[in-house]
């Protein structure tokens, strides 16, 4: 019987590029200055029973273009990827809801991603899967590197790097600032992989002086530990995302291609807190402001100052428009803008372009952006995954690309212009 789940996707730890298992394509891989999946193999992941994708190099191909009618499956496969990373993924699923549904009867198995990844480093073997709380406890993610179990998916961080673009984020500058806080702290994870335990640090100790205010029986020494590590955490947190939307700015403004030129900014009270002094002052300030709204917080519920209200502003430098005011073509504009931005500051910063999936983008692009899309891509340095329902809008990536069919759950190479 097969192995289910994240056994099943168990590959050899240390096996050498080329052979059975490993990464396809020899040393060569190793050697270059590239982060690309090689082998991608899911199990029980959504639609997939047990499918694997081997990307061949030897052409120098980093593009992937995944085509397919609506519900094939062509977005399951770049969420598999976006799980090779730390977070929740690009669909920010609950774990449990990932589990492919099988028979009646049958039960349910743990899912698992398994890949093989060219790192300028050399190959590394990761695989993730979904581990079942028991006896009360949470449900979470393993994660597996070299077939060693890590003790966080923080640990990924140090192999692989992704930014994404969905359908669901071209509200992205119409919605509240969650969802942009979420994008702009995944680019400055990217380059800073610490950000991620500052901002879980900081969010512990609000959940846990909330719960102390509310309760009417809050410890004054523990509120003003909890108020102290919120407010080293919160302002390390807010200087980093200032050190990233001021890099990610200088990339955004030259831009010279098809995208429009944009400027970038965290904004929020305790980023100007930041603009007006030392980091030491921008702490003790956060401080006093906590403990002067106790009441006010306990009274709401919630915790009225905080990075956890910032926002990330973009602003279109071609019309003077903030992104929210822009055209819905604008706005679509602007975030693949955003994100090409973004990969050439992670290149040029680290000497590593992330892995960028691309869903569904080019279909609502037209021709000059689209070949501008293409152009782009290509020259990054980056391996790209894209999904489409027409194989005929990838057509200027013949020849520069592989490409694949997905069917029902199964994915077949395909040739461009081909079903």
């Amino acid at each position: 019987m097969r192995q289910q789940g994240l056994a099943a996707l168990e590959i050899p730890a240390n096996t050498p590029p080329g052979t059975p298992g490993g990464a396809p394509g020899g040393d060569h891989v190793a050697q270059e200055n590239i982060l690309a999946v090689r082998r991608l193999t899911l199990s029980d992941f959504r639609c997939y029973d047990h499918q694997r994708i081997d990307i061949d190099d030897s052409g120098g191909s980093s593009i992937v273009v995944l085509t397919g009618d609506n519900g094939a499956g062509k977005t399951n496969v770049l969420e598999a990827l976006s799980f090779l990373v730390p977070g929740r993924g690009l669909r920010r699923a609950k774990l449990s809801e990932i589990i492919r549904l099988r028979e009646e009867g049958a039960g349910l198995s743990p899912w698992g991603v398994a890949a093989t990844v060219a790192t300028p480093s050399g190959a590394v073997d990761i695989g993730t899967g979904f581990q079942a709380g028991v006896s009360g406890a949470r449900d979470k993610r393993v994660v597996r590197i070299d077939g060693e179990t890590m003790k966080s998916q923080a640990a990924l961080g140090g192999y692989v790097s992704a930014q994404w673009l969905t359908p669901q984020m071209d509200r992205l500058f119409l919605e509240g600032p969650g969802s942009r806080r979420r994008f702009l702290d995944r680019l400055v994870f990217d380059s800073d992989p610490a950000h991620l335990g500052r901002f879980n640090a900081y969010e512990h100790a609000m959940r846990e002086r909330l719960r102390l205010l509310r309760s009417g029986r809050g410890d004054k020494n523990w509120l003003d530990a909890l108020e102290d590590t919120m407010a080293t955490k919160g302002i390390a947190v807010a200087a980093a995302r200032l050190d990233v939307v001021r890099r990610l700015g200088r990339h955004l403004s030259d831009n010279t291609g098809a995208f429009p030129k944009a400027s970038a900014d965290a904004a929020g009270e305790i980023e100007d807190w930041l603009g007006d002094g030392p980091a030491l002052a921008a702490e003790d300030r956060f401080r006093d402001a906590l403990k002067a709204n106790r009441s006010r917080d306990a009274q709401e519920g919630r915790s009225t100052i905080g990075v956890h209200k910032s926002d990330f502003l973009v602003r279109h430098l071609g019309n003077g428009q903030a992104a929210a005011l822009c055209s819905s073509g604008e706005q679509k504009a602007l975030l693949i803008a955003l994100v090409l931005a973004a990969a050439r500051m992670r290149a040029k910063d680290l000497g590593t372009a992330p892995l960028l999936l691309l869903d569904e983008v080019a279909a609502h692009l037209d021709d000059t952006r689209r070949v501008a899309l293409f152009d782009e891509i290509a020259g990054l340095g980056a391996q790209v995954w894209l999904t489409g329902t027409d194989q005929g809008l990838f057509s200027p990536l013949a020849g520069r690309g592989q490409f694949f069919n997905v069917c029902e759950g199964a994915i077949t190479p395909a040739l461009c212009g081909t079903s």
